[in-house]
C-alpha cells in the first residue's frame, strides 16, 4: 500500500502563487508515475499535471501550461506542484495520485482511472 498526503493549499489572491506538496509513504519503491488532479464544486475531477518516475517526462493540462510546474524528489518520495499566476478558475480541491501498476516507469497519463493511489486532497482558493 501507498499512502499519499497533500499539503500547501490555502487562500491566495489572483496572480499569486502556491506550492503544493504530496508526500508518499509505505511501498514507495513501487511508485511509477504521479499526477495532480483537481475538482471544483459541482464539477468532475479533472487532470492537471503528471510526471514520470525519473521526472524527465511531464504532461500538463492546457489551461495550466506555462503557469504550473510539476517536479518530484524521489529521495524524499515527494511530488510538488508549483502554481504561479493563479486565477479564480483554479479554485478547487487538488488531489495527488500515484501509479504502481504501469509497465513503464517513464509513462505519464492524464487519466484518473490509471492511478492506483490517491491522497485526501488540499483546498486551493483563489480570490479575484
Amino acid at each position: 500500500q501507498v499512502h499519499l498526503v497533500e499539503s500547501g493549499g490555502g487562500l491566495v489572491q489572483a496572480g499569486g502563487s502556491l506550492r503544493l506538496s504530496c508526500a508518499a509513504s509505505g511501498r514507495t519503491f513501487s511508485i511509477y508515475g504521479m499526477g495532480w488532479f483537481r475538482q471544483a464544486p459541482g464539477k468532475e475531477r479533472e487532470f492537471v499535471s503528471a510526471i514520470s518516475w525519473s521526472g524527465y517526462n511531464t504532461y500538463y493540462e492546457d489551461s495550466v501550461k506555462g503557469r504550473f510546474t510539476i517536479s518530484r524528489d524521489n529521495a524524499k518520495t515527494t511530488v510538488y506542484l508549483q502554481m504561479n499566476s493563479l486565477k479564480p478558475e483554479d479554485t478547487a480541491v487538488y488531489y495527488c495520485a500515484a501509479a504502481s501498476s504501469w509497465s513503464s516507469p517513464e509513462r505519464v497519463s492524464p487519466s484518473e482511472y490509471e492511478y492506483d493511489y490517491w491522497g485526501q486532497g488540499t483546498q486551493v482558493t483563489v480570490s479575484s
